[in-house]
């Protein structure tokens, strides 16, 4: 059962704040440099282009990440779930998810290819699985594998499940946290093709938070899903 968070509104309002503002300026300083024909940010694609873009929101996560448990006096390794006296079952509880969500998010996924389709919309690849087939150099292409693995899992998961998940919850609006944030997660991804699979994604790694109130086991479970979609984009992009 997730045990009660003392995350305080204002915390939680500049947090949130903090993240827009970094990521529109990100986003403003790669497009003028991308205007400007430096070197490395020519293109969307470009490392350069893909490090600042990344860092401006899932890096600055993790910074704001220790400096908001710092704030509520909380330790990091006891939020995250290190200190768990049996860290083993959580993490095992993840992989068994992750069977189970990819067992399911495939045929979702495909239904809502046909069903886009049949509506008239065709599918496109979210913009990060588009960036990784077309990466302009291995350094990109390890870099994007990186942030699919590593930064973006913990830095999603922190957001999502750590902190709104447990204020909107505590709120009393329990079923707000659930769907809403679930949509919030799914759409934020913008690719209509694996919204439903998204969505299912969302709900089954808030489950698995509430289940074990380790921030450890939605964030492995993230990675892991990340990772096998990852090795199959590689192997079998179609």
């Amino acid at each position: 059962m997730l045990s009660v968070k003392p995350w305080r509104t204002d915390a939680v309002i500049f947090f949130i704040a903090v993240q827009g503002i970094c990521l529109f300026l990100g986003a403003g300083v790669v497009g003028l440099l991308q205007k400007a024909g430096v070197n490395g940010f020519k293109e969307l694609d470009d490392l350069g282009s893909l490090v600042l873009s990344t860092m401006s929101f899932q890096g600055v996560t993790w910074i704001l990440m220790f400096a908001f448990f710092r704030y509520h006096n909380v330790r990091w390794q006891d939020e995250l779930g290190f200190n768990k006296p049996s860290l083993l079952r959580p993490l095992l509880l993840a992989c068994g998810t992750v069977v189970v969500i990819l067992l399911v998010a495939f045929p979702l996924q495909q239904l809502s290819i046909v069903l886009m389709e049949k509506v008239g919309w065709k599918p496109e690849d979210e913009m990060a699985v588009s960036l990784l087939l077309n990466a302009t150099s291995r350094a990109a292409g390890i870099y994007l594998g990186f942030f699919a693995v590593v930064l973006a899992p913990v830095a999603e998961e922190f957001i999502f499940r750590g902190v709104l998940f447990p204020y909107i919850k505590q709120l009393g609006f329990p079923k707000l946290a659930w769907i809403g944030l679930s949509l919030v997660f799914a759409l934020i991804h913008g690719d209509a093709a694996i919204f439903i699979p998204l969505f299912a994604l969302s709900l089954a790694l808030t489950y698995l938070y509430e289940k074990t109130d380790c921030l450890l086991a939605p964030i492995f479970a993230h990675a892991l899903f990340n990772a096998v979609n990852l090795v199959l984009i590689k192997f079998l992009p179609q």
